[in-house]
């Protein structure tokens, strides 16, 4: 039997599911959080690591010789130096596409509040505005239709795919620009040439591309410049893929409509994040890939990772 440790498992199960596909596989203990200070302690006996958001530096691996496995409890897989844990025989495995469906859902759950200001019309009734109208109806937001404008998809993965087919469901043309062209069957879409082409022509932008040196703050005050005065931005990728201060004033001083974001730069933000008092921001916790459904999926290909690792056989490697 294998001594597995869970880092972080809180996030990833508050309570809600089971643990059971990983404690078949061996002795296995799981810490709801793990501070760096006690990441070594906590892992110096075992052979087997689990971990969402835990960091996993050089220095770390190269303190722990018995470690041979670290599963990442995350598509992304930058809270390890993959090339130290290449160089010590560390197989690393992350979680891939467990999250689609659930992230392209609040999307558009972020783009309706947006287009319907649902919340605030509801809040608005519980109020008593409604009891106190003279007609049979009222809104105190413009109202907007989503049936012929364009919807911008930046990054064309599997979420950036399923993105595209909600939009195609709701009437919205689609243009997406990413690394690479690809085809991709049962999708309505064109390819735009240039990030330019797509920001121009857009009533929503929405991020689906991975974070790196080429994407990092790419949305700028440069580019974020060059959208409609009418538009929206979404952002459920990554947070350093905007820059904050530079959103926070092309939102206040009108450049672009609004945004809606479920991640930031720094997470948990800083309380003087400059885009918690942005004119039309709406901000969530980093939720989007949270529902139930998507966790269990998560926690399933976890387990299955971690046996084919035992079998000889490992899949899902990230080098």
């Amino acid at each position: 039997m294998s001594n597995i440790v869970i880092l972080d498992g809180h996030t990833i199960n508050p309570g809600d599911l089971s643990w059971e596909v990983i404690q078949r596989l061996g002795e296995c203990t799981v810490y709801q959080r793990t501070p760096a200070d006690l990441v070594l302690e906590r892992c110096r006996d075992a052979r087997i690591v689990l971990t969402s958001k835990v960091l996993f530096t050089r220095r770390i691996i190269e303190s722990l010789p018995k470690l041979k496995y670290i599963g990442v409890l995350a598509t992304g897989y930058n809270v390890v130096d993959v090339d130290a844990a290449r160089e010590h025989g560390i197989t690393v495995t992350n979680i891939p596409a467990y999250s689609t469906l659930s992230v392209a859902q609040m999307v558009f759950a972020l783009l309706l509040q947006l287009c319907c200001h649902v919340k605030e019309h509801s809040d608005s009734v519980k109020e008593g505005k409604w009891s106190d109208c003279k007609d049979f109806c009222y809104w105190n937001y413009p109202m907007i239709e989503l049936a012929g404008k364009t919807m911008g998809i930046i990054g064309f993965g599997m979420i950036g795919q399923q993105t595209a087919r909600v939009a195609n469901a709701l009437g919205m043309r689609v243009t997406v620009f990413g690394r690479r062209k690809k085809r991709v069957e049962g999708i309505e879409f064109l390819w735009a040439d240039s990030l330019e082409e797509l920001l121009g022509c857009s009533d929503v932008v929405s991020l689906h591309c991975p974070l790196s040196e080429e994407t990092k703050y790419m949305m700028n005050a440069d580019t974020l410049q060059l959208m409609k005065p009418s538009a929206f931005l979404i952002n459920t990728a990554r947070g350093p893929l905007m820059e904050e201060h530079a959103l926070a004033e092309a939102l206040n001083s009108g450049r672009i409509a609004g945004a809606a974001l479920d991640v930031l730069t720094t997470e948990p933000p800083q309380a003087d994040n400059p885009l918690f008092h942005a004119k039309n921001c709406i901000i969530t916790p980093h939720i989007a890939w949270a529902t139930k459904e998507a966790r269990t999926r998560l926690i399933d290909t976890a387990g299955h990772n971690l046996k084919a690792f035992m079998e000889g056989d490992p899949v899902n490697m990230v080098q």
